[in-house]
């Protein structure tokens, strides 16, 4: 199973937490790499001709920082505070729609798959 690795490429990162272009299903890893300019806690390990391999700890702080800016509206600069910021306490209920959203997608993509495997059969018959 490829979720028992220890490490991500930039695209498996990207379509994981949904960063994907709506028009050619593509993942964004641009925004990974802006997020790796901007973010401190993201340090992806660059090995052969500089490819990005994320941990599952860079994963969850993505993630996180992908809740403050894209579904709670924080800018770069107060998702920075948020996460540097001692004296700010990321609440559970935070890190739960993390999680949520997560959830969510994982069950997407699974839905796709089955569609997929069932036209196949379907078209088989």
């Amino acid at each position: 199973m490829e979720n028992n690795r220890v490490y991500k490429t930039i695209s498996e990162v990207a379509q994981e937490i949904g960063l994907v272009n709506k028009k050619n299903k593509k993942p964004n890893t641009h925004t990974l790499r802006f997020w790796e300019k901007h973010f401190k806690q993201i340090k992806p390990k660059l090995l052969s001709g500089n490819r990005r391999y994320y941990s599952d700890k860079d994963i969850k702080y993505i993630k996180l920082i992908y809740v403050l800016l894209k579904t709670k509206g924080f800018t770069i600069n107060g998702a920075k505070k948020a996460l540097n910021d001692p004296s700010i306490k990321l609440d559970d209920t935070l890190i739960s729609s993390v999680n949520k959203e997560n959830f969510k997608f994982s069950l997407k993509t699974k839905l796709v798959k089955i569609k997929k495997i069932i036209d196949k059969i379907k078209k088989e018959k």
